[in-house]
């Protein structure tokens, strides 16, 4: 438990940032594993699985949740796992 002044106001800052920000993590990682487990079954729906994924992945990096090159290459690997979902 912090005693300076300044450490117990950045503690509850960090909390609240925390309580904003941990559902907006767990919703660009949910749909990732989302749009990974629909290719891997083979389901039908995956251009748009993707695009959803996609504007997920845009939103946690515009958001500051995930670095630019991060995001790129999370997009990079899923068009990977679409094109060869639907070449099969």
């Amino acid at each position: 438990m912090p005693i300076i002044e300044s450490s117990i106001q950045r503690e509850r800052l960090n909390k609240a940032e925390r309580a904003v920000r941990a559902p907006q993590i767990s919703a660009y990682r949910t749909a990732v594993k989302n749009f990974e487990k629909a290719a891997a079954a083979g389901a039908d729906n995956l251009q748009e699985l993707f695009s959803k994924t996609s504007a997920a992945i845009d939103k946690a990096e515009t958001k500051n949740l995930i670095k630019k090159n991060k995001a790129a290459r999370d997009k990079a690997r899923l068009y990977k796992l679409l094109k060869a979902a639907t070449s099969k």
